[in-house]
């Protein structure tokens, strides 16, 4: 909104209102298309659909300029977990493998000790 514009409570009610059915309205053209590919679950194509033929046909390119945009940021999130969890596993390997060399360390110091006690016995 432009600077100094004042919205009284029955205005956003009323436009609250509005963008409820408006949504309804939406989703149950887009469930529509959904039923016509025997589908029980509404993808972006169907409210792409929907749009379209709710006459919003201005609204398409800039929801599938949103929609493109919000793919990407998933698909950057998905792959940050994968390098995180290739990460930490490596981390993990690292870290058992020091733990093994430890282990050896600590076993070939007792054999040395049982074999310098065996020399003085």
């Amino acid at each position: 909104l432009p600077d100094g514009v004042n919205i009284s409570k029955e205005a956003r009610s009323a436009i609250s209102r509005a963008a409820s059915v408006f949504v309804l309205y939406a989703t149950s053209c887009a469930n529509n298309f959904a039923m016509k590919g025997k589908r029980k679950t509404l993808n972006a194509g169907d409210v792409l659909s929907a749009m379209e033929e709710m006459e919003f046909q201005r609204f398409v390119a800039p929801l599938k300029e949103s929609l493109e945009v919000y793919r990407r940021e998933q698909k950057g999130k998905k792959e940050a977990r994968k390098d995180k969890d290739k990460k930490t596993d490596s981390e993990e390997q690292d870290k058992s493998r020091e733990e093994e060399n430890d282990d050896d360390d600590e076993r070939m110091e007792e054999e040395e000790q049982n074999e310098e006690e065996e020399v003085d016995n």
